[in-house]
C-alpha cells in the first residue's frame, strides 16, 4: 500500500491537487471557447447554458483520464536500473546494425552462411 507518514505532504502522484488543476484549467478552456463560439458572434446574447454544460463535461472527462492514467502507473523491477541487459555495451558493430558482424568475403548475395554458392546446391 502507500506508505505515507502522517503530516509529510504526499507526493504528486499521490496527491489528488494535479489531476484537479489539470480538470479545471480545462474545463475553464472548454467555458470560455463554447461561450465565445457557442453564441455565433458578438451580436448575439452569450449561451452561459452551453458554457457551463461544456465546462462540466470538460472537467469529468479530464478527471476521470487523469485517475485511470495515475492508477494505471506502475514502478519498474529494481533489476531494470542496473544495466544487466543484452547490448551492455554501445561500442558500434561490425555490420552497421544489431545483427551478426559481416563475414569477409560474403558481399555476393548469391552466397549461403557456409560459404558455398547456391548454384552448387542444384
Amino acid at each position: 500500500m502507500a506508505q505515507q507518514k502522517s503530516g509529510e505532504p504526499r507526493s504528486l502522484r499521490t496527491s489528488v491537487k494535479g489531476p484537479l488543476m489539470f480538470s479545471a484549467f480545462w474545463a475553464v478552456l472548454a467555458f470560455f471557447a463554447v461561450l465565445i463560439f457557442a453564441s455565433g458572434g458578438s451580436a448575439k446574447t452569450p449561451r452561459f447554458d452551453l458554457a457551463f454544460t461544456g465546462a462540466g463535461i470538460a472537467f469529468i472527462v479530464t478527471l476521470v483520464l487523469a485517475a485511470m492514467l495515475s492508477m494505471s502507473h506502475k514502478e519498474n523491477a529494481e533489476d531494470l536500473g542496473k544495466g544487466s541487459g543484452v547490448n551492455l555495451s554501445s561500442r558500434k558493430s561490425p555490420s552497421g546494425h544489431g545483427g551478426h558482424p559481416a563475414q569477409p568475403g560474403s558481399d555476393d548475395p548469391d552466397e549461403n552462411s557456409g560459404g558455398t554458392p547456391r548454384d552448387d546446391l542444384r
